[in-house]
């Protein structure tokens, strides 16, 4: 069992790795989400767990029929009011916050997150890559437009792009739906330039973001891994905390920040 000596001897190797890095990239999963109380989707408690799991051909469905889609979304019926609602009452919390702190000191160049719940922003961050999308947006599948869906109004079922009458879609990434090319070649863009990355949160196991903490590895990148549970990519990693991300990014964020004062001249 792991001492609190040992975890803060942890959080001090991680904090000489960040102190270190020259470009550093967040990837977030959603256990990050699940500490600003929303739900997961597998697992106990889970919308999955609970309502059974969404067609593995939702985009496929969505395309034959996009009016119905979009009646059921405004009517929002079945686990979907359940995951809305907890998405509204959600606030950042704080992993959120001290993200947003390390991208505002110059030491985090992005944030690769899963989660659609749009609370990194909220917190101050900037350099966001939503590679699942975001729950408050609009995507036209034809141009790539994105739109605030509080800015767009819907004057037919479903809605047309203002810009080339292409079918506006939510833009979260649907099962069986293509991530989009330009995000998730951002996403891999960041993990090759990283030389160290944070992977908070996740469990790993979703592709393509499972991927990138491998492609940072084999480019020479150091990993830190914060997560309660031990995941499929712990044992590549340089450092792993056994935390949640709202406990142990704070004391790793001050204590990087402490290293990083000492070693300036004068």
């Amino acid at each position: 069992m792991m001492t609190p000596q040992d975890q803060l001897e942890l959080v001090e190797q991680a904090a000489e790795l960040l102190a270190a890095a020259r470009y550093l990239v967040a990837l977030v999963g959603a256990g990050m989400s699940v500490e600003s109380g929303i739900p997961p989707f597998r697992g106990a408690g889970g919308l999955w767990t609970k309502y059974g799991e969404p067609p593995m051909n939702g985009f496929q469905q969505f395309l034959e029929d996009p009016k119905l889609w979009w009646e059921r979304r405004l009517a929002r019926d079945g686990a979907r009011p359940e995951l809305q609602e907890a998405i509204e009452r959600a606030e950042p919390n704080a992993g959120h916050y001290a993200l947003a702190s390390l991208e505002e000191q110059g030491t985090l160049k992005a944030i690769i997150t899963q989660n659609i719940d749009d609370l990194h922003r909220r917190a101050g961050s900037k350099n966001i890559l939503e590679i699942h999308g975001n729950r408050y947006r609009l995507r036209c599948l034809q141009c790539h437009a994105r739109f605030d869906e509080s800015e767009f109004t819907i004057t037919e079922i479903p809605p047309r792009c203002p810009h080339c009458s292409g079918l506006v879609k939510s833009d979260t990434v649907m099962f069986g739906e293509p991530i989009p090319p330009l995000v998730l070649g951002w996403c891999r863009k960041e993990a090759l330039r990283c030389d160290c990355m944070l992977v908070l949160g996740t469990s790993a196991v979703v592709y393509p973001a499972a991927e990138f903490p491998l492609v940072a590895k084999s480019s020479g990148a150091s990993l830190i891994e914060i997560n309660p549970d031990e995941t499929a990519l712990s044992c590549a990693c340089d450092v792993a905390l056994r935390a949640p991300t709202g406990e142990a990014l704070p004391l790793l964020v001050s204590r990087t920040k402490e290293l990083m004062n000492a070693a300036e001249p004068g």
